[in-house]
């Protein structure tokens, strides 16, 4: 299993705080307003990333082109939520980390023209990264934010940039070991 990216305790720190738009409050909340921005936006294509969000979409009948999950919520293992998905693909990604495997699996995914599930054995957080770098233009990218909300991200050519830059300090570290 190839390492394609490590996390630094810098990035770690940086990457706590949202990528995207933060929207605050309960599910019913946070949905309400997400659906809202999903019909002013009209979004080319929307990935979840994280078993809690990825839940709250499909019970509000919002069906992402692309899940990312790894069966925890809050380093917890769950029952695997029911995602209506035409494809499965099993990876590998551990914690702290971006596997090359797991860069090839959404590029597949988004390729696609089905429902992708993408189930993670380790973890999935820092896939939401290769997911703003790899999403057409205009996509939502959209994650939890423990105790927060939910973020979304706005695939615009900034945002891609941003992330590259982001995925390059976490290259070099690798490089230098």
């Amino acid at each position: 299993m190839a390492i394609a990216y490590s996390l630094t305790p810098e990035l770690r720190i940086k990457l706590k705080k949202p990528i995207g738009t933060l929207i605050q409050g309960s599910f019913t909340e946070t949905m309400k307003r997400f659906k809202d921005m999903m019909e002013k936006e009209k979004p080319a294509a929307i990935i979840s990333v994280g078993d809690t969000v990825s839940k709250n979409l499909a019970e509000n009948r919002v069906y992402p082109q692309l899940s990312i999950v790894d069966n925890r919520v809050m380093r917890r293992s769950v029952q695997p939520i029911p995602l209506t998905a035409e494809k499965i693909i099993h990876i590998k990604n551990p914690p702290g980390t971006i596997t090359e495997e797991a860069i090839s699996a959404i590029q597949e995914a988004l390729k696609s023209k089905c429902c992708v599930k993408i189930v993670v054995d380790g973890e999935e957080d820092l896939l939401t990264l290769i997911a703003v770098l790899h999403a057409p233009e205009n996509s939502f990218v959209v994650y939890g934010q423990p105790y927060k909300g939910v973020v979304v991200v706005k695939v615009t050519p900034e945002k891609k940039a941003e992330v590259a830059g982001i995925l390059k300090a976490m290259e070099n570290v690798r490089k230098a070991k």
